[in-house]
């Protein structure tokens, strides 16, 4: 159901998650909280830090709620839930707070004009005491350059600290980005793209190149189309070169609304080996764990369309198609005039 949801609505699965939760705990145990919403007195985002809870305190909550929402901000709402969920279940609570401990991981959002978010999901006290660690470091550093701001030189030192394993601070994975000759000689100005990101302008890619740590492979690729045809090194029909070309042509995760990049992902057949599926470019793709196994799940179905692209069926009849973005926007070629004979 998530995932269909996040096809229809076209959004993430974890927002679709978030949306089908909502809605199921709002109708099926909290009345009082649906009813704030009917009258809007709240909305939908409010709500949804009520409907959190579980089925054996919810009606409780909800009741001890039921006066505490209106005129009240999503993050006041989600502390006076947070202090009724202690109060009326305490130990439901210790217990629901170690499996979320258990959860800790690090997680990349990718946002507009160059920037992205790296955050941690970490314990409170453990996220606390490294803020307060960056935020001393970074006084004492403003002090001799006032030339950036406090909240700069905080980004500045978190990035320097997890970089310091390397011996510098400055990146040195390989990373994936995309862009033409000419933009890269500086001749034009066109858009590149950063794996898992998307378009960056022609300054930053001439940035990276010009980093000593960079690595290069050739790309050829269609000039009428676009789309990707050899990678190098190696030879087109080797295994290894063929996973190397789909990670380039794909770039991402190739179901619609996932962005996992490609270098994270599994190479699979879209129609799979059991079925009698080929293994080549047009049947062959890039899909993250969690999109290659949802082909295999009762109702759904994937259909090779060529070249990596795909026509999903759901299991309510509904069709998705998507196909490998080019490498570079298709320039017209020019019209042979020259006649047949």
């Amino acid at each position: 159901m998530t995932e269909e949801v996040a096809l229809a609505f076209s959004v993430s699965r974890n927002q679709a998650y978030l949306l089908v939760e909502t809605s199921c705990a709002l109708v099926g145990r909290l009345p009082n909280t649906l009813a704030a919403l009917e009258r809007g007195d709240i909305d939908l985002f409010k709500a949804s830090k009520v409907s959190q809870l579980t089925r054996e305190i919810a009606a409780q909550v909800d009741a001890w709620m039921a006066g505490r929402l209106a005129d009240r901000d999503p993050g006041a709402i989600r502390k006076s839930v947070d202090h009724a969920v202690q109060k009326f279940d305490p130990d439901g609570h210790r217990e629901r707070a170690a499996n979320k401990r258990a959860l800790r991981h690090i997680a990349l959002e990718h946002e507009d004009d160059t920037m992205s978010k790296l955050s941690g999901w970490l314990p409170a006290e453990v996220a606390s005491s490294i803020y307060a660690s960056l935020s001393h470091a970074a006084k004492t550093r403003r002090r001799n350059d006032p030339s950036r701001t406090l909240d700069q030189h905080r980004a500045d030192l978190f990035a320097e600290r997890l970089l310091a394993e390397d011996g510098h601070g400055t990146p040195r994975a390989h990373v994936h980005v995309y862009v033409d000759l000419l933009t890269l000689a500086g001749a034009r100005e066109d858009p590149a793209t950063l794996a898992g990101y998307g378009p960056i302008p022609g300054w930053l890619v001439r940035e990276i190149a010009a980093d000593p740590g960079s690595t290069w492979s050739r790309l050829i690729t269609d000039p009428t189309t676009g789309q990707l045809l050899e990678a190098s090194p190696g030879t087109y029909r080797s295994p290894a070169s063929l996973a190397r070309l789909i990670k380039a042509r794909d770039r991402e995760c190739t179901h619609p609304g996932c962005h996992r990049p490609a270098e994270f992902s599994e190479i699979d057949h879209i129609t799979t080996w059991a079925r009698n599926g080929t293994t080549d470019h047009h049947n062959c793709h890039a899909a993250c764990t969690t999109h290659n196994l949802l082909k295999e799940e009762p109702g759904w179905t994937a259909t090779p369309t060529g070249n990596g692209g795909m026509t999903i069926t759901t299991p309510t009849r509904r069709t998705y198609t998507t196909t490998p973005e080019p490498l570079h926007d298709p320039r017209p070629q020019p019209e042979d005039d020259t006649p047949p004979f």
